[in-house]
């Protein structure tokens, strides 16, 4: 892959259609592709490819792509183009609310994907070139995540931390609260093992994204998440 590639991840349970869909992308010679066939494959494999753009099938096994965008709309703003032979207007309708950035239905042209891809890349292009993308992903069934596709290697309370911060970015939470998304026990803990813990994940963070600014303090008040 060079470096002017973009990385598409393509979610589509029909092979046929997910193959042809990758050799028109590969075609233009701009594109890097990955496909999976199931629903409940997709935020593994968006965790490890750290895509730049999701083409993602309605109808798919083990988890629908409704979804499958739900999760992924919690982690990340990477744009979604969605893909179905399901035309109900509440399903379009449906599709775009939940944070799709195009709506694309079967049977439809390679050619009109393609286009379609460039569009929306176009259009959801960061303002700074270089920026580096934040790919996120928290897993609460394996108790695990991911950051740009490298896993992070949390303790528990790290992982409870992180959570909470993430799951609502931009928002400042105080050091009470972030003690109760910590510790379910409601132990008394002191201000200062907040910070320790704060700390320690700003660190472990900043090894994969190589930044310290992910987390943010905020005089007085306490921490926020800005990813």
């Amino acid at each position: 892959m060079t470096a002017r590639e973009k990385k598409i991840l393509i979610v589509e349970d029909e092979p046929k259609i997910a193959s042809l869909l990758a050799d028109y992308l590969q075609s233009q010679g701009s594109f890097h592709t990955h496909a999976v066939h199931r629903g409940d494959l997709a935020m593994d494999a968006f965790g490890k490819f750290a895509p730049d753009l999701v083409l993602l099938d309605l109808m798919l096994p083990g988890m629908d792509g409704i979804e499958v965008c739900k999760q992924l709309r919690a982690v990340s703003e990477v744009p979604i183009i969605m893909v179905t032979a399901r035309v109900e207007e509440i399903d379009r309708l449906l599709g775009l609310e939940l944070g799709a950035d195009d709506y694309i239905c079967k049977p439809f042209s390679p050619r009109e994907v393609v286009a379609r891809v460039k569009a929306v890349l176009r259009r959801c292009a960061p303002e700074h070139t270089g920026e580096q993308r934040l790919a996120l992903v928290i897993n609460e069934e394996k108790f695990s995540a991911s950051l740009n596709g490298q896993e992070l290697r949390l303790t528990p309370v790290e992982f409870s931390l992180l959570k909470t911060l993430s799951g609502q970015a931009g928002r400042v939470f105080s050091r009470n609260q972030l003690m109760n998304g910590m510790y379910r026990d409601y132990r008394v803990v002191s201000d200062r093992a907040v910070d320790t813990h704060v700390k320690n994940l700003r660190r472990k963070l900043s090894a994969v994204h190589g930044s310290d600014d992910l987390i943010k303090s905020v005089y007085g008040l306490g921490y926020r998440f800005e990813g």
